[in-house]
């Protein structure tokens, strides 16, 4: 963004304003926009809004949320980072591996969708933010200095197989059941290969060539046709646009999801939600407790 603005402060100003931006961070960058940046902002702003509605329904999925909760908690959190937050590279709102744990925590209380569902999760996000909220008002930052590469490499690269792994149901077309354990869902869905539905299979498949093209190619190609450099960028950023507008369009051009029973995510509910307050049963606090201290801990690192 227009942060680096802020590496040609200089003057007696500087100090005097330092107090104030601490605590609002958005005075800094505000105060010196300069205009030429608004063009580049704008697009930025463009494509991630554009991007957080499939990336938003499909986290919510995966954390056994209805879509429309996805595109809900993709709001709040980007205005209030954007005033209040200082890494000018940081994305901000759901991420897969907080969704998968949320699912992982809240699948055994209630059933996936219901209401009592989401209230529970509405529930684990406020014990989550209070303790997250604690972690930083007793300045327990320095704990990150004791974390390992390995440790945090193997986490990563844990979360990523399991996560991936998470979708494959969607990609081979078959429900693949929760299980406690990862490699139980590996033998089912082994066991299960024959009822594989070939058209998941193609669209699936088709999207990740897209992606990986976009991701590694496309930019190269428009390098050696002589195009702008600044709308390289964005077009080589759009690949997860073009995905989901080519998917949307072929299932709803032939009727995939009917001659290819295929899922959709169907009627997204319209407006905002009424404004629901959390549980404040002790002993639902009590069982959300290891999951809220998972993910606090884990969006820490």
């Amino acid at each position: 963004m227009a942060l680096n603005s802020l590496n040609k402060l200089s003057g007696p100003g500087q100090a005097k304003r330092s107090g104030l931006t601490q605590y609002f961070p958005f005075l800094a960058w505000l105060t010196h926009y300069r205009r030429e940046l608004f063009v580049g902002d704008l697009l930025a702003g463009l494509i991630v809004a554009i991007m957080l509605v499939p990336q938003g329904m499909a986290y919510a999925l995966l954390a056994g949320l209805p879509p429309e909760i996805g595109l809900y908690a993709s709001i709040a959190p980007l205005i209030i980072y954007g005033l209040l937050g200082t890494s000018r590279t940081l994305a901000v709102g759901p991420v897969a591996i907080v969704s998968l744990l949320v699912a992982s925590g809240i699948s055994p209380l209630a059933e996936p969708g219901t209401a009592d569902y989401v209230r529970l999760a509405l529930t684990l996000a406020f014990l989550v933010g209070m303790i997250q909220f604690s972690l930083g008002l007793i300045r327990l930052g320095f704990l990150v200095n004791f974390l390992s590469h390995p440790v945090l490499a193997g986490f990563t690269s844990a979360a990523a197989i399991v996560i991936g792994f998470s979708q494959i149901k969607h990609l081979l077309g078959y429900p693949v059941p929760r299980t406690d354990y990862f490699y139980e869902s590996v033998l089912y869905t082994l066991g299960h290969l024959v009822s594989t539905n070939l058209v998941a299979v193609g669209i699936g498949l088709g999207s990740i060539v897209i992606l990986v093209y976009f991701k590694h190619g496309l930019g190269r190609h428009l390098n050696r046709l002589g195009l702008n450099k600044g709308a390289i960028i964005p077009l080589a950023k759009s690949g997860p646009l073009i995905v989901v507008a080519v998917g949307t369009l072929l299932v709803w051009s032939f009727g995939l999801n009917e001659a290819g029973e295929l899922k959709v995510v169907g009627d997204v509910p319209a407006g905002l939600p009424p404004l629901t307050g959390p549980v404040t049963d002790v002993e639902v606090w009590r069982a959300l407790l290891p999951t809220a201290l998972a993910i606090s801990f884990v969006g820490y690192m």
